[in-house]
Order: structure tokens, then sequence, then C-alpha cells
């Protein structure tokens, strides 16, 4: 994990979004525990109270759930979940981003298609 403490984002948002990162690449597996709030805060000198803030957003999202007593657990579904909103925000960050300048530039949908297939 790596945190940017001169960021303007917030470091409970990076601490979520390297947690749902290392799920995504299949670092924490479904079912796996995820490094304890006091591992990641002494690791990396956060408050407990930042790194708890940033994992129970996970939590809120269903993508890790407390086991009281025990630690917190990569949720059953996680890995699809975050596949199935990464690719929402690809259509809307990137495809319509592309299309929009695609037009602009008036290049035709065959042409686009064209160039995206020489692309890949």
């Amino acid at each position: 994990m790596y945190f940017n403490f001169n960021s303007a984002e917030p470091i409970y948002l990076q601490v979520a979004q390297q947690i749902e990162e290392a799920i995504f690449t299949g670092s924490y597996h479904e079912g796996a525990q995820v490094p304890s709030t006091t591992e990641i805060s002494r690791d990396f000198h956060i408050n407990p109270a930042t790194v708890l803030k940033g994992m129970n957003r996970l939590v809120e999202a269903g993508l890790i759930v407390k086991k009281r007593g025990i630690g917190m657990f990569v949720a059953e579904g996680a890995h699809a979940v975050i596949v199935d909103r990464r690719r929402k925000a690809f259509y809307q960050d990137k495809v319509i981003q592309l299309i929009k300048e695609a037009k602009g530039l008036q290049i035709s949908e065959g042409e686009l298609v064209d160039l995206i297939k020489r692309g890949f």
C-alpha cells in the first residue's frame, strides 16, 4: 500500500481505494482477511479512526465484511461488484468522451471502430 500524504484526496479515501484495488487485482481474494485497522495505522502511521473510516466505506459498499472479534474479510462477489462498477465508469468516463471527441473530429462510427480494432 502507498499513501500520498500531500494529496488533496483524503487519506480515508486512499485507504478504501488501496484495498479495493487489491481486491480487483486479486491480491485479496474473496473470503480472504484484509489487514486490520491496527496493522494499517501502525505500518503507515495513519490515525486508526481514519483507517476505520476508509474500511467502513468498503463495508457499506458490500466489498468487505466485519466478523466481530476476528477481523475484516473480502465479501463474496466483491470482485464482480468492482468489475461491474468500473465497467460502468469506463463507459461514462472514457467511451462517452471518446465518442464526443470523435464526433468533433468528424470521425465516423465505422472509422472509430476501425481505429479501436487497430489499437487492440
